[in-house]
């Protein structure tokens, strides 16, 4: 089972929860970020960049961002973010 798969079914519940606004969810576990942008049924994903993956609907509107290894993907940003804090 691909990590898309597995992340899906995790989230799954949270997206059946949801308001209109994104959720954003990180799995410390897996290390999987994920952003989900509408409720629905994950039918396919598309890979956009090595680790990045767009979730998909059977109308192929887009339900949700996973972002695999989301601690080193996201490293650079949540280090301007704590340095900027600082300067508060």
């Amino acid at each position: 089972m691909c990590a898309a798969a597995v992340s899906s079914d995790r989230f799954r519940e949270v997206e059946e929860t949801m308001s209109d606004e994104p959720l954003i969810n990180y799995d410390s576990e897996s290390d999987i970020l994920y952003i989900v942008t509408k409720t629905g049924k994950e039918e396919g994903f598309v890979e956009i960049a090595p680790g990045i993956n767009i979730e998909l609907d059977e109308k192929g509107e887009v339900i949700g961002i996973e972002i695999l290894d989301a601690s080193e993907f996201l490293k650079p940003v949540a280090k301007l973010l704590y340095e900027n804090m600082q300067m508060v």
